[in-house]
């Protein structure tokens, strides 16, 4: 996918860190121009200095008007930013927000009555092109914006819209946090496999490529993915056999996600609640 229409966006990126630089590489890998691009670091990487050399303006003394301001800077420094972007708060630029927890209205609350703010959440596997991006947006966003943040966004894998920004806590637990709990499953699987005798590579081995062809299938299948399930499992054989472990009402998966996600759940509620994001803007 090229980004097309779009080659002419100036596009402010703040703050440039593991997600700022997955969606950053997606927009290079599908044709942005480094020349469109000013980063806003306090302490650049070796990839934001090499971009910079590249052609990209860092931490310059001053700012033009961007097109799109990405907001990927942790929740807690946002307060301090968003002062030297409400100048930038006419209606034209458009906000994303990849800040975790932090409402469209408190966002609004820093940048300035009715500012267009996209919220969004990506999810680490973007660095890769294989991402999901859940998004909402505030009612003050025009359809030729939305358009934009989802043609930006939808370079790093899917893309969803949600319809209600409330939902945003529930995909916060399951995709924005969800690649920690496979990557934690691997390495169960490969334990698993060690504890069985088999040495640490090839266990290793194994697991990563279970679950990767796992996922690849689930993604490609017509089929359901309990369909898909069923279809690996014979009657009485092993798979059955673990099946009946993980599959337990009591204490299986199943239980275990939920408890898992509705921690997740929780945390992402408690961080849009913290009253001392908001800044009351007096226009």
């Amino acid at each position: 996918m090229k980004l097309g229409y779009i080659d002419d966006v100036k596009l402010l990126l703040l703050g440039c860190g593991n997600m700022g630089s997955a969606l950053l590489q997606g927009w290079l890998e599908n044709g942005f121009q480094l020349s469109n691009l000013t980063i806003s670091d306090p302490y650049p990487s070796t990839y934001v200095k090499e971009l910079e050399i590249r052609g990209a303006a860092v931490n310059p003394d001053q700012i033009a008007q961007p097109h799109v301001v990405i907001l990927a800077v942790k929740p807690q420094m946002l307060e301090a930013v968003t002062p030297t972007l409400s100048a930038f708060n006419n209606g034209e630029t458009l906000f994303v927000s990849i800040a975790a927890g932090i409402h469209i209205e408190v966002i609004q609350g820093m940048l300035g009555h009715n500012a267009p703010v996209l919220r969004a959440v990506p999810n680490i596997p973007a660095i890769i092109g294989k991402g999901v991006t859940a998004y909402a947006a505030a009612q003050s966003v025009t359809a030729t914006q939305r358009a934009l943040a989802e043609t930006l966004l939808s370079t790093s894998g899917k893309t969803v819209y949600l319809s209600n920004e409330k939902d945003i806590d529930a995909v916060t637990a399951l995709s924005g946090s969800g690649p920690a709990y496979i990557f934690h499953m691997i390495e169960a699987m490969a334990a698993a496999g060690e504890a069985l005798g088999l040495c640490a590579e090839v266990s290793m081995v194994l697991a990563k490529a279970t679950v990767e062809g796992a996922g690849a299938l689930a993604n490609c299948s017509e089929q359901t993915v309990s369909t898909l399930r069923e279809n690996v499992t014979s009657p009485n054989g092993t798979t059955a056999a673990g099946l009946d472990v993980l599959m337990n009402s009591s204490n299986g998966l199943s239980k275990l996600m939920a408890v898992t996600m509705q921690a997740a759940n929780d945390r992402s509620i408690a961080l849009g609640s913290v009253e001392k994001f908001l800044k009351v803007n007096a226009t």
